[in-house]
């Protein structure tokens, strides 16, 4: 969960907004209620796919099944979709 600062407490206390982020919490500023900006650490090492899936697992964001469902297949691509797609509504 963010933590929300409005743009005059998280200029005050810019040092504590530093601090909360060098701990790895995000930091959400506001101005005049509405959020306008997400302050959040630098990653130092390349981001994999699973740390980044485990992050966001970490939020809450998201929940993992519990089986895989195998490789991905491949699209097959076929000429005059964008048309096709175009023709179904109407434009």
């Amino acid at each position: 969960m963010a933590i929300t600062y409005s743009a005059y407490d998280a200029k005050a206390r810019f040092s504590e907004v530093l601090r909360q982020v060098r701990d790895g919490k995000t930091v959400r500023v506001s101005y005049r209620g509405k959020p306008v900006a997400e302050i959040r650490a630098i990653r130092e090492s390349p981001e994999t796919i699973e740390s980044r899936l485990d992050d966001l697992e970490r939020q809450g964001t998201l929940v993992r099944s519990g089986e895989p469902r195998g490789p991905l297949k491949t699209v097959e691509r076929r000429r005059g979709a964008l048309k096709r797609f175009l023709a179904e509504r109407g434009e």
